[in-house]
């Protein structure tokens, strides 16, 4: 099931950070980017309430579109997300007991790192895709290094991605990218402009796809 999520987030080629978003608005957010051709949303868990909006999200889009869990620190957090209805869990870090949790419900689990050991060391705990992290640190050149030695491994950039750069991180190697505020624009959700949201998220997956072709 875990491998089957990888092929669908490679297809969508961007998952859409949503960190910070009132619970509120959390819903509409989320169906204003699948108006958009977004087809992974990821909820963060920093925030109060992230479990709740995380289910009120996955509830309200349909299965074309992929709901996950971001910045899953530990076990116990993955239990939380995957028992709301995540497909996926995301980590800043290499926490093997979080991709364990995840390979034990068959969820796709995608820790981040940033070194070539800290990459292995999430392969070989059982992660479907390791997010680079933060992937404007360091750029599509390091992605395209950590790519030379480790090509079996799948590579999702996060952090600092945007439109300008997709084409960059894709002709580097990566798998998909991961985008928060590059794609969801935060004053249109304080607003409720909902068309801007959508918007912006089809610009933004516009440009995924030219870089893809």
């Amino acid at each position: 099931m875990s491998r089957a999520t990888l092929d669908r987030i490679a297809d969508a080629g961007v998952v859409a950070v949503l960190r910070g978003v009132d619970a509120d608005h959390a819903v509409e957010t989320a169906r204003a980017l699948a108006r958009g051709g977004v087809g992974a949303v990821e909820v963060t868990l920093d925030a109060t309430g992230a479990v709740e909006t995380l289910a009120a999200v996955r509830t309200a889009l349909d299965d074309e579109t992929l709901v996950g869990a971001g910045t899953v620190m530990d076990a116990a957090a993955a239990s939380r997300a995957v028992g709301a209805g995540a497909e996926f869990v995301v980590a800043p870090h290499v926490d093997t007991s979080v991709v364990e949790t995840a390979n034990r419900y068959g969820v796709a689990a995608m820790p981040g790192a940033m070194t070539p050991t800290e990459a292995v060391r999430a392969a070989e705990a059982g992660a479907d895709a390791v997010k680079v992290f933060p992937a404007a640190t360091v750029g599509p050149a390091h992605l395209r290094r950590l790519r030379g030695p480790l090509p079996q491994i799948p590579l999702v950039p996060t952090g600092g991605v945007d439109a300008d750069s997709v084409d960059e991180f894709f002709a580097a190697g990566a798998t998909a990218v991961g985008a928060g505020s590059a794609l969801v624009d935060d004053a249109a959700v304080a607003a409720g402009d909902w068309d801007a949201v959508e918007a912006r998220a089809r610009e933004f997956v516009g440009a995924v796809a030219d870089a893809r072709d």
